[in-house]
């Protein structure tokens, strides 16, 4: 990746953070795939749908951490900044759509059905604009997983609204911590007295508001990671060991989505902090590449699943609902080559190209391997 800022002014590159990604695409992925077993989810994949919660909080994490010093000295670009994250996720979103629309027609031809679920043309507008979250989709359709992206757009739009708060609490981020855990549990204890369901469950219809309180969290924790008050490298790798072991007893133990979002944070802050004392933890280049393929991973993940299962159940006649270990383990694993592929092929050169339309001569700084970058 280019920039118009010499690399002493990048933000440090936190590879922890970006091999994290890999584990919630795929924790996202078990619990999609799980049914096909025909076996009981254990409590950890069941509450597989908080990997949606983890992207969001790192989301916030990752932003701030490319962009909210350059906002808070007003060098910030929001057009640019806008451009650089449709860059981001757009072109994927799109070929995921086209590539859909295309296969499904060729296998129909073979005899092969798998559209009814997918292809619901009133729903198409809504994702064409990323707006699917905001319930302008209400009968689903496309690419599922793709409602979270457009849950992250409402969030790239709203980012100054973010920032602005970031910034006023800028000298005071155990208070900016304290504030954004009050929003996410007033929402969450709310939430479901209005709608009847838990907000960590909303897709379709208020996707958009599920990542507000956790997109204000990773701010609110990136401005711990920036007042540099925690130096100890030991102390942050306990830090997100009690993250990541809140987070296993929290799910294991089916607590509240509440607690499992706070540790999601904690773990978040402490790999960010291994990360700036100088820890090899999560660094090792495999794993940080995969984090790089988990935007891919997550987007094609419903679609392999929906055309490879009916496929099978076409050529083999296996019942769908309950596959053979073996072969289900083929699945999963076949989901991460799947999205290799799309990720050189689609996103990369995408990315590249759409980025190199710049709307000033100001680039905010990011750093080479960040998992938004």
């Amino acid at each position: 990746m280019t920039s118009d800022t010499a690399p002493a002014d990048r933000p440090q590159d936190l590879k922890p953070l970006t091999a994290l990604r890999f584990f919630a695409a795929m924790w996202v992925v078990l619990y999609h795939f799980w049914p096909n077993l025909q076996s009981k989810r254990p409590p950890i994949v069941a509450r597989g749908y908080l990997g949606v919660e983890l992207f969001f909080v790192l989301s916030g994490f990752i932003l701030c951490h490319v962009y909210l010093e350059s906002f808070r000295n007003r060098r910030f670009g929001y057009r640019d900044f806008l451009w650089a994250r449709l860059a981001r996720i757009y072109p994927m979103h799109l070929a995921i759509i086209i590539g859909l629309a295309l296969l499904i027609g060729a296998l129909s031809l073979a005899g092969i059905h798998v559209g009814d679920k997918l292809i619901i043309w009133s729903s198409l507008p809504a994702h064409l604009t990323l707006t699917q979250a905001w319930g302008l989709a209400p009968h689903g359709g496309w690419n599922h997983p793709s409602w979270s992206i457009s849950a992250e757009w409402f969030a790239y739009l709203t980012f100054p609204v973010f920032a602005m708060a970031a910034v006023a609490l800028w000298g005071r981020p155990y208070l900016a911590l304290m504030l954004a855990a009050g929003l996410l549990a007033i929402l969450y204890f709310v939430f479901p007295i209005l709608a009847g369901f838990p907000l960590t469950e909303a897709t379709m219809f208020w996707g958009a508001l599920r990542i507000v309180p956790c997109f204000a969290l990773g701010c609110a924790a990136w401005l711990v990671w920036h007042s540099g008050r925690i130096t100890s490298q030991t102390t942050s790798i306990a830090i997100a060991a009690t993250g990541l072991a809140g987070l296993l007893l929290a799910v294991s133990l089916n607590g509240p989505d509440l607690i499992a979002v706070l540790c999601c944070a904690l773990l978040i802050l402490g790999l960010g902090l291994a990360a700036r004392h100088g820890t090899s933890l999560l660094s090792q280049a495999p794993i940080v590449y995969l984090g790089e393929v988990s935007f891919a991973i997550y987007m094609v993940c419903i679609p392999w699943q929906l055309v490879s299962v009916e496929s099978l159940q076409k050529l083999t006649h296996l019942d769908p609902d309950h596959l053979p270990l073996g072969l289900w383990l083929v699945l999963v694993a076949g989901v991460i080559p799947a999205a290799m592929i799309l990720h050189h092929l689609v996103e990369l050169p995408a990315r590249y190209h759409m980025r190199k339309l710049k709307f000033s001569t100001y680039r905010p700084p990011a750093p080479e391997h960040t998992p938004i970058d």
